[in-house]
């Protein structure tokens, strides 16, 4: 999935804990079953899914959440359940509330009213006991001998706390993951949806086959009124069941009197109705208008991570993986899509028609599955033997040609380099009105934003750039992902990370003329940023609630992937050897479920020279953040020392990070191509080489493919400099801009002054290069707003003209013409746009005028695409012009061009305008909810927005997290934008204070850890630079 804003900048910008309860406090929702299991006569007997054995002496009862991370085998007969939350055994069942959802059967009682004699002589004895209990209790048995403790039990399990579900009964399991005694073989789903009403019903038939003993059946449900529900053995008769749910964890169960033995099979049929969401996950309707003003209705899928249970009951996890035979109802007006060809379409009495579609050939996980009922229109073309379509509304058909184009060459690309060809008959791409995601690789039925799948025949090379790389990462996903799927969502940059990187590299070979290198030189910086907090996380971490699922979506998963991806491939020893690496991973593994660990070894084994790709890398998946290396020299021998870059040392896990670096190098004598680079393998703490001393510089990481930051020393860094300042071109852009980029780092966490940094930018005067000046101005801009926030108008004001004074040359180089090379339309927005919002003379000018002629001609002259952002923000700051783009943003159609409409519009400092805004993105009529992420990002960049947009959070928190769920990218946009430019100890009290007091509803959501270590950090760093800043500007 791309959860990422469709445009390229955006992309660079870019999940509750469960720990319940603490063992001292009272716990009115635990029952204590570890006493004797005779008083609970109807206790299910425990299975080898949830056994773990501990001491009985431990006098713990625990409660705990699956992460069943196990090798295939081992998952079939233990659980790894974690132990998270835990309670005393003697806690009295008296001080438990009567509203408890969890139940305990009351002892017998037998009366009788005893004597005055008998009663004093009853209280002075349980007095005694009472006390010797006590002490008993507390101490350990062994005390008071002289043989000490005795080995605990190994032997006993601990039973587990099972909730009570809907109906009252206690429900059979207690687990976030779903037990591994039963899988899914197949589902046959029949589906009926309303849209008239809202509403759907639907029938399951779930065929199922039994790995071991067990007398339950858990999976998962969402939102459903189950109507009736039969359970079918192997060749018995069908009978009906009971379904107990448990909503809070939305399973549902069925218990059996009679054990289900291993190899057996049997089918579950549900029958249920439910109403479509109103969200964007599940089975949710939208809408649109078409040519003529009316509105169209639709419903669509989006199941990734956890929503195809609100869609069908179903074993909602990556490892279920089975076949699926889909049937769906429509109007005969309406057409439906969904993962297979269609196989026959039959008339209901009803006067509806119901579509049938093949039986999946392959075996899916849930969150694959998709449908759709809508009115669309296609265009299609075959490619070795797939039928590849583009569907969109009946309006934008003629949008469609370039996404058809890009997705075949892309497709034959990939079967070409993986050796292996897409498996399914079809491949449909499917842009729809209302997505919140960017996109969605479901298999055979990929779903799109219309921003990253439409583009007209006169965009701009810019706006085709952002359609493929969306499309090339989709497509990568039908092979990683889809053939091959991650176990459990801690493994997700399986996932992510590959079809990142496989964006990447396949349209650097695929479509070179869209010059995606500067991008993907963006996102590994944007990823370095976010990876340099101690509120980052492991590539391969634990992942234990559906928040943390969610939160798992974000940069580390995505672009760090990629990125150590990238610096892998770049250090193997052999050629291709990365390449046959993955083929032969996907070969092997092909239809089944992996770790990151599998990845490595099939990298390992086609290594003829017995390269430990393990070793290797596992220094960069099992733990957060990165290294710096900084570099001394001392003769001839240059030494290499590293240290965990992490901005923030406070509540830090303060252990001795170490990363096996393959570190790469160029100097003087040879520094462009690629056979000047020379590669030294740091593991330990330091270590040296030699290096003639006649050498006069050195660059680490040559073209910046490694995940680490350099400080070469201030001999070192004036050295480069002086370099610099005699031939820009000594080095790559890419070294250029990585120079750049290390040095803003290395401010950040006080390493350097600020005004290393400014003798750095000395040589910018002579740079003509897109990386390097587009990243100058990012890390300049981003201060600036940063000052400006703080009211430092002084500051502001000389930040300005410095700016002017080092890139004023090259904005005034820059034309309003058709551009046709995509670096130049990216350096050409980055520089004019920062010309307008500095107010530079002529470039305002210059965009009212191309403004007013658009206006004019009635929207029929175009605007060059990589200068419409920067036309229509000027246009905004208008009152009178602020309406007009208002009034085109309402009518316009062009998709790419309309979003750019409303960045303008939100970047408005008129704060009545602001106010509407926000509203309206939150009522979604006139603008999509699904684009209010981005109108809060743009509100908050301006002055006269970014507390306006803060208010807006807190007061409408909760209605934005039924829209968007907790975790999401979306709610994580949405924190990073109010609160990144905060800087005060105010600000930072204020934040903190209303996140903590949502609790469940977000407190503990890893971007907010985030957010208030970046308040911290701005906070620090203008408080140790303000001073400097106002000397050396």
């Amino acid at each position: 999935m791309d959860p990422f804003d469709s445009n390229s900048t955006d992309q660079a910008n870019l999940p509750r804990n469960m720990i319940e309860n603490s063992m001292f406090e009272e716990e009115p929702d635990v029952v204590d079953l570890a006493r004797d299991s005779t008083a609970f006569p109807t206790f299910p007997a425990l299975d080898p899914d949830e056994v773990v054995y501990e001491p009985r002496s431990s006098r713990l009862l625990v409660r705990g959440l699956g992460e069943n991370d196990m090798d295939e085998d081992e998952e079939d007969y233990e659980s790894s359940a974690r132990l998270l939350g835990m309670s005393f055994m003697n806690r009295s069942s008296a001080h438990r509330s009567n509203s408890s959802p969890y139940t305990r059967q009351a002892p017998p009682r037998s009366c009788s009213r005893p004597s005055a004699r008998t009663m004093v002589v009853c209280v002075l004895f349980l007095v005694i006991v009472a006390s010797m209990t006590m002490v008993l209790y507390f101490l350990p048995g062994c005390t008071f001998t002289k043989t000490g403790c005795r080995k605990p039990n190994q032997t006993a399990p601990i039973e587990p706390v099972y909730p009570v579900s809907t109906n009252g009964e206690l429900f059979p399991w207690a687990q976030l993951r779903l037990p591994q005694s039963i899988r899914p073989v197949g589902y046959d789903l029949t589906l009926n949806p309303d849209l008239e009403n809202m509403t759907f019903t639907g029938r399951a038939v779930i065929n199922m086959s039994v790995r071991h003993d067990t007398n339950r059946i858990v999976l998962h449900s969402a939102n459903f009124n189950i109507t009736k529900a039969s359970f079918k053995l192997g060749d018995e008769k069908a009978r009906d069941v009971t379904v107990l749910e448990y909503k809070p964890r939305q399973q549902i169960a069925v218990k059996f009197s009679e054990d289900l033995k291993a190899g057996q099979f049997c089918v579950l049929t549900l029958e249920y109705s439910a109403n479509l969401s109103h969200t964007y996950d599940g089975f949710y309707n939208s809408s649109y208008s078409d040519k003529n003003g009316k509105k169209r209705v639709l419903a669509a899928t989006q199941f990734e991570p956890l929503s195809a249970r609100k869609a069908f009951p179903c074993f909602d996890e990556p490892f279920f993986k089975a076949t699926f035979l889909i049937r769906i109802s429509r109007k005969p007006n309406y057409m439906t899509l969904s993962n297979m060809p269609k196989a026959k379409t039959t008339s209901l009495p009803n006067g509806l028609m119901q579509d049938e579609f093949e039986k999946t050939g392959v075996n899916m996980s849930t969150y694959l599955v998709a449908f759709i009922v809508a009115d669309f229109s296609s265009t299609s073309k075959n490619v070795s033997e797939t039928v590849v379509s583009v569907y969109s509304v009946p309006e934008k058909k003629e949008h469609t040609d370039y996404a058809l184009d890009t997705a075949s060459k892309l497709l034959e690309f990939y079967n070409n380099f993986f050796e292996i060809n897409y498996p399914l008959k079809k491949l449909d791409l499917v842009a729809i009105p209302d997505f919140l995601a960017g996109a969605m690789e479901n298999w055979g039925l990929i779903t799109f934003r219309e921003t990253t799948l439409l583009v007209g025949k006169q965009s701009s090379s810019l706006e085709k750039q952002v359609v493929a790389s969306v499309i090339a990462h989709e497509l990568a996903h039908q092979w990683f992902g889809n053939l091959v799927t991650m176990r459990w969502w801690n493994d997700l940059w399986l996932n992510e990370g590959f079809a990142t990187y496989m964006q990447y590299m396949s349209l650097q070979t695929v479509f070179p003329e869209l010059d995606i290198g500067n991008l993907f030189l963006a996102v590994r910086f944007r990823a370095l940023d976010k990876d340099a907090l101690n509120s980052s996380h492991a590539v391969s971490t634990e992942v234990n609630t559906p928040e943390q699922v969610e939160e798992m979506f974000d940069s580390v998963s995505y672009e760090k992937g990629a990125s150590i991806l990238l610096m892998l491939n770049a250090s193997l020893l052999e050629e291709q050897q990365f390449r046959k690496g993955i083929i032969q991973y996907l070969k092997q593994f092909s239809g089944l479920n992996t770790g990151t660990d599998d990845l490595w070894n099939s990298l390992t084994q086609v290594s003829t020279q017995h390269q430990n790709v393990s070793e290797m890398m596992s220094s960069w998946t099992s733990q957060k953040g990165f290294p710096l290396v900084t570099v001394s020299r001392k003769g001839d021998e240059v030494t290499l020392t590293q240290e965990h870059f992490l901005l923030t040392s406070e509540n830090a896990t303060h252990t001795s990070s170490l990363w096996n670096i393959p570190v790469t190098y160029v100097n003087d004598s040879c520094s462009l191509a690629p056979e000047c680079r020379q590669v030294f393998t740091l593991k330990t703490k330091s270590g040296t080489f030699k290096l003639p001393e006649s050498v006069k510089w050195l660059k680490l990481n040559y073209r910046n493919t490694g995940f680490y930051i350099v400080d070469y020393g201030d001999e070192g860094w004036a050295a480069l400099l002086d370099a610099l300042s005699h031939n820009v071109s000594v080095l790559t852009h890419e070294d250029r801009a990585s120079l750049i980029y290390n040095v803003f780092a290395l401010s950040r966490l006080g390493r350097v002054s600020f005004h290393q940094i400014l003798n750095l930018l000395n040589y910018i005067f002579n740079e003509t290069e897109t990386s390097p000046v587009t990243e100058a101005l990012l890390q300049l801009n981003n201060i600036n707003q940063l000052l400006d926030k703080r009211q430092e108008h002084g500051l502001v004001a000389r930040m300005k003209t410095y700016i002017l004074h080092h890139f004023g040359s090259l904005m005034d180089k820059q034309t309003w013409e058709e551009e046709k090379s995509v670096s130049k339309q990216e350096l050409r927005s980055v520089l004019l746009e920062t010309a307008c919002s500095l107010n530079k003379e002529n470039c305002s000018q210059q965009a009212k005028a191309l403004f007013k002629q658009y206006v004019e001609s009635n929207g029929t002259m175009r605007i060059p695409g990589d200068l419409q952002q920067v036309v229509f923000t000027v246009a905004a700051q208008s009152a009178e012009d602020w309406s007009t783009l208002l009034s085109m943003y309402g009518h316009a159609t062009y998709d790419s061009e309309k979003r750019k409409m409303l960045r303008g519009l939100a970047s408005t400092q008129d704060t009545r305008h602001i106010v509407w805004l926000l509203k309206a993105g939150l009522k979604g009529d006139l603008i999509q909810t699904q684009e209010l992420p981005l109108v809060i990002s743009t509100v908050c960049k301006g002055f006269a927005g970014y507390l306006f947009a803060w208010d807006f959070i807190q007061e409408n928190w909760d209605r934005l997290i039924e829209k968007f769920p907790v975790g999401s990218f979306a709610i994580q946009s949405i924190i990073k934008s109010v609160t990144s430019q905060f800087s005060t100890q105010a600000q930072l009290n204020q934040v903190q204070g209303f996140f903590s007091s949502l609790k469940e509803r977000g407190s503990q959501m890893r971007s907010v850890q985030e957010a208030l270590e970046t308040i911290k950090l701005n906070k620090r760093w203008v408080d140790n630079n303000l001073s400097a800043l106002q000397k050396w500007l």
